[in-house]
């Protein structure tokens, strides 16, 4: 069971994986009770399903897992091949010369120096969940994790989530602001299913290497410097959700979701 707030019924989120997230990304993953992973639908280049950043001493720093798109124009994210070994030990590489100095990152390294050193992912969407599950853990949240090939998937954009969220159990689907654009009312009241946007809000600022603070990086940053003391820099089940169904209101720090 996750962190969520009662609202007479199941919370459900329904979300693209991405690669190491930012903190809003977890946030809302505790602020539900089942995240759902969306990777039935097509990968996007250049987008952080494949890509985060980092902080170091020159400035932000992109990590990019390399993926196989050569002729593969609209394959889904859990299609998505990674291309090569060689990446995952240059990643860590590049984490621990820029975060050994954090006070936590030898703590942190315990948890993820086997995921990049030690296991083999073919696919993007398996590495994705393989980190999103291990930063819940040092996170302590308890929200049940699924995949959306686990239902049935409708046609409709709006209508399969609608869907997604009724096969679940849910009674509100609580989205990532940036579906503000596209996501219709109709399909969510005619299920009877409450609808609501998570607001990340305005986060404090936290102890971190490398000059000016900057909150748009992955939340391996927070966790080199803070370790099991993130949540204290985190909402973790603090609703400031937009809800009733309305579509107004605004997106802080990021679009990762």
């Amino acid at each position: 069971m996750g962190e969520a707030v009662e609202l007479g019924g199941k919370r459900v989120a329904i979300v693209q994986s991405n690669y190491i997230p930012w903190k809003g990304y977890f946030d809302l993953i505790a602020s539900v009770d089942e995240f759902i992973l969306y990777d039935d639908v097509q990968f996007t280049r250049r987008d952080w399903r494949n890509s985060n950043r980092i902080k170091t001493p020159q400035g932000v720093h992109w990590l990019t897992v390399p993926v196989r798109v050569r002729g593969r124009y609209h394959q889904t994210i859990r299609d998505t091949e990674i291309d090569g070994d060689g990446w995952a030990s240059h990643h860590w590489q590049v984490l621990a010369q820029n975060y050994r100095k954090a006070p936590c990152f030898n703590q942190m390294a315990m948890v993820f120096e086997p995921l990049f050193l030690e296991q083999r992912f073919t696919h993007l969407s398996l590495l994705n969940r393989a980190l999103i599950e291990a930063i819940c853990g040092v996170l302590r949240i308890g929200t049940k994790i699924s995949d959306c090939s686990s239902y049935l998937l409708i046609e409709g954009r709006s209508e399969r989530l609608a869907d997604l969220c009724l096969q679940a159990g849910g009674a509100e689907y609580v989205s990532g602001p940036a579906a503000r654009c596209y996501l219709e009312a109709e399909p969510f009241s005619a299920r009877g299913l409450h609808f609501s946007f998570y607001e990340y809000g305005r986060y404090p600022a936290y102890p971190q290497l490398w000059g000016e603070f900057v909150h748009e990086v992955s939340i391996m940053d927070l966790l080199f410097n803070c370790g099991h003391d993130a949540r204290r820099f985190m909402m973790l089940g603090d609703s400031s959700s937009d809800s009733g169904g309305s579509f107004s209101g605004r997106s802080d720090e990021s679009d990762q979701t």
